[in-house]
């Protein structure tokens, strides 16, 4: 690099150091990138194989409309019945799209209601839970359309938040709103 370069070059980085240091405490710099710019998400229903892809949230907050329009996506496919789902949801998944680099996300199970919960629990073979956090709608068994689900569970694991569990044989991974804990194996 020549000398007129690096001389040009120094004052951008402490620019850039500069900004750096100016965000909040605890707060990334993809984190700091999305609080600026508007949070888009893309899904596909398996069952129905309705698509749907919107902005959810931007800089004056959540966007009510397209609020519902997730919520009737994510609707329990077997009686139609919907719910309003946990906004932080969608903040897990846009953090997940960003550090996996995916785009759409595949939705296996959003909402459930009582009923289907409690049918899948006796025909189900295992692993849906009695009070399933599907039925608050604070649930969703997802996949990343280019993404290996094990990573995409290793990187859900690393946000640090809410519930995380892994189905490699079913070729999903569960995410949650509730408190941090983790279920399935931890190697692919």
């Amino acid at each position: 690099m020549s000398k007129i370069s690096r001389d040009h070059a120094a004052p951008r980085r402490r620019l850039f150091l500069k900004g750096l240091a100016a965000l909040p405490l605890g707060l990334s710099v993809n984190a700091a990138h999305a609080a600026r710019h508007d949070r888009q998400l893309g899904f596909r229903h398996t069952h129905t194989d309705e698509r749907l892809s919107l902005v959810y949230r931007n800089a004056n907050g959540y966007i009510e409309p397209a609020l519902q329009r997730i919520n009737w996506l994510l609707r329990d496919h077997r009686s139609g019945e919907s719910t309003r789902m946990d906004p932080k949801l969608y903040d897990i998944l846009h953090a997940l799209s960003i550090a996996c680099g995916g785009d759409t996300f595949e939705i296996i199970s959003g909402y459930r209601s009582p009923a289907t919960n409690n049918a899948l629990r006796k025909t189900g073979g295992g692993g849906v839970a009695k009070r399933s956090l599907h039925m608050d709608g604070k649930a969703i068994d997802i996949r990343l359309v280019g993404v290996d689900t094990a990573r995409l569970r290793d990187a859900a694991l690393a946000l640090g938040v809410g519930g995380v569990g892994y189905y490699p044989g079913s070729d999903f991974v569960h995410i949650d709103t509730g408190p941090v804990r983790s279920w399935g194996p931890r190697k692919a």
